[in-house]
């Protein structure tokens, strides 16, 4: 607790000194007992404001927060609201005449003070703001600030009570196209064209008796000669690694990070199992998120909460190196790798060009800049992964990135 005179308390004690100071010097006892009165008067008003302290005793208010939504995308508001209650006749005293202020992170309220509504009943007071999350992470709100003058006015008293609590802020995402049948069919089919069995032969099995004839696959069964029936549709979903390179410049790192998450959830929707992987100082593998799992997308989304800048270009390169390994150690032979990449090195180009001699890989590399020389390393990334294997195109930070989704998978390897 703080505690401290206001202006009126401040003038009302200095009075009283003079007062007390005058009378003892001129004899004048009228004068000490006004100086006198003056001073306890301050001193009694601080002591009564210590004793209703709202924050510690056994009569203490109880404060609990709540935000709605929570996680919340990058952009996009939030809605919180503080309960302050009080539990006994004591701590109802306590709660009466305090004033509210709630604190927040920059990147929630935008270093502008909070505008909230406050409604006041007998044991109970709500406070209820919005907040808008301006940039992905974990941002704190509270502790809650209540301030009690006494009657007189003399003495003004702040506190802090309940405890932080923490907003989720995910990355902003939007909405990208289905991915076509060249990324998601099978690699034969991608490379011969429809010459052969379409992806639907590839998940049939023989009728039994008992199977539902909605799931016969009528075309397939006169071509074989026999009763065929589609197997569960996403049990031969292609599982999908989706690889973020972050970016030095933390300018471009929400562009980036926005574009991956988008990538990987449209993958999930589309009934692939998606992992996550980039911006780890050591990548261990990674959990995969099946479409059928519960709370999929959150999980997903809350691995791109902590990816944070790297501190120079070599760190960069060491972590992409470094996932590059992990997808060749643990990835499926038939798995599709989509990458947000910046200019790469010659050790990340290395790496990335084994990642397509057991996978499929797509990637969209960064132009770190719009000058000549940065247009010109990115375009030379993106021409040797594609002699590596790999479909790959050049993007701008801050491009749309339903534009960049699609020149992708317009892109040739």
């Amino acid at each position: 607790m703080r505690l401290r005179p206001t202006a009126r308390g401040w003038g009302l004690a200095a009075a009283g000194v003079v007062a007390l100071q005058a009378g003892v010097a001129l004899g004048a006892v009228d004068l000490v007992r006004i100086g006198t009165l003056a001073l306890l008067l301050v001193v009694g008003a601080a002591v009564g404001v210590a004793l209703v302290d709202p924050g510690r005793g056994r009569h203490r208010l109880a404060v609990t927060r709540t935000s709605s939504p929570d996680p919340v995308h990058a952009g996009r508001t939030t809605a919180v609201e503080v309960r302050i209650t009080a539990t006994d006749p004591a701590s109802r005293v306590r709660l009466a005449g305090l004033r509210f202020a709630e604190q927040a992170a920059s990147e929630l309220s935008g270093g502008r003070p909070l505008r909230a509504r406050v409604v006041r009943a007998e044991r109970e007071v709500r406070v209820t703001y919005t907040v808008q999350a301006a940039r992905r992470g974990r941002w704190a709100l509270g502790p809650l600030v209540v301030t009690r003058r006494d009657p007189f006015g003399v003495v003004r008293t702040s506190a802090t009570l309940g405890e932080r609590s923490e907003v989720t802020v995910w990355p902003a995402v939007v909405a990208l196209p289905a991915p076509s049948d060249a990324l998601i069919g099978e690699p034969e089919r991608v490379a011969l064209g429809a010459r052969t069995p379409s992806t639907d032969d590839a998940s049939l099995r023989d009728y039994r008796e008992g199977d539902d004839l909605r799931r016969v696959h009528w075309g397939s069964s006169a071509r074989r000669g026999m009763l065929m029936v589609r197997s569960d549709e996403r049990a031969g979903r292609r599982p999908v690694s989706v690889l973020v390179d972050p970016p030095v410049r933390t300018a471009d790192l929400e562009w980036s990070v926005s574009l991956a998450a988008s990538v990987a959830l449209t993958m999930l929707d589309s009934g692939h199992p998606v992992r996550l992987l980039g911006g780890e100082p050591e990548p261990e593998t990674t959990a995969v998120h099946t479409p059928t799992g519960p709370l999929a997308r959150a999980a997903l989304l809350d691995r791109t909460v902590d990816l944070d800048a790297p501190r120079s270009a070599e760190q960069a390169e060491e972590r992409l190196v470094a996932a590059a390994r992990l997808l060749g150690s643990t990835g499926p032979a038939d798995a599709i790798v989509l990458a947000v990449l910046g200019p790469l090195g010659p050790a990340a180009r290395a790496a990335l060009a084994h990642v397509t001699g057991a996978a499929q890989g797509w990637a969209m590399v960064r132009a770190a800049g719009s000058t000549a020389g940065q247009s010109r390393d990115a375009d030379l990334t993106v021409q040797a992964l594609r002699r590596a294997g790999w479909r790959a195109c050049r993007v701008l930070p801050g491009e749309d990135l339903v534009a960049c989704w699609l020149r992708l998978l317009g892109s040739r390897p």
